[in-house]
């Protein structure tokens, strides 16, 4: 009698993305990821002991990716923008994952890989090492805020995206001068959170960089 076939923890992981790309993290089971593999969930705790854990280890897959083949090139500035963008190209390929990043975090390879680097730079900047911690955190906060904002226009269906630039028409072009002043002034020159993201996405981080650069002595 041919017993169940034994899954390796990268064939677990495998599936996991499969599913979260038709999916999202809270729809998420590790019921329905066993059930995809034709297993049973005890199966799978052998390998990760929740959800939770399962989840860190996908979305660590994802900086894995975004740091393989990296080299730091230039200043500390640039590193640090080399990376980011990094972050952003690779979550924007996969979305659905970015959510779980921000939310779960990771304590993997990839999640060394991408402090070690942001230290390394900061320490190239010129900072006192008493000010690199606080320095860093403010980095790693900021590009988690902006990688899973932007990821998640990026999960949008065009019908959705559609309804909601209509939304932002009626919210905005349709504004009351009476009641919505500013708004009512400003309106044709508004842009919507999914233009341009590349862009603020950039000006954001180096207004973030310009204001470390300041504190080096």
């Amino acid at each position: 009698m041919t017993g169940r076939r034994r899954w390796s923890t990268e064939e677990i992981l495998d599936t996991a993305v499969e599913l979260l790309h038709a999916s999202d993290a809270e729809s998420f089971s590790v019921r329905k990821l066993a059930a995809a593999l034709g297993t049973d969930s005890s199966s799978l705790y052998r390998h990760f002991r929740n959800k939770t854990e399962l989840l860190r280890a996908v979305a660590d897959r994802i900086l894995l990716a975004a740091m393989d083949g990296y080299r730091p090139e230039g200043d500390w500035k640039q590193r640090v923008t080399a990376l980011a963008l990094r972050l952003r190209e690779a979550f924007g390929e996969q979305p659905q994952l970015a959510a779980v990043w921000g939310r779960h975090g990771s304590g993997g390879a990839g999640s060394r890989l991408i402090v070690e680097e942001l230290l390394q730079a900061l320490r190239t900047s010129g900072l006192p090492d008493e000010e690199i911690p606080v320095r860093y955190h403010r980095i790693a906060v900021l590009l988690a805020a902006l990688v899973t904002s932007e990821a998640g226009i990026g999960t949008l269906t065009p019908k959705e995206y559609e309804q909601g630039m209509e939304q932002f028409r009626v919210a905005v072009l349709g504004a009351d001068p009476a009641r919505f002043p500013a708004l009512a002034h400003f309106a044709r020159d508004i842009r919507p959170l999914g233009a341009d993201r590349r862009a603020a996405f950039e000006e954001i981080l180096a207004a973030q960089l310009a204001h470390i650069e300041a504190r080096i002595p």
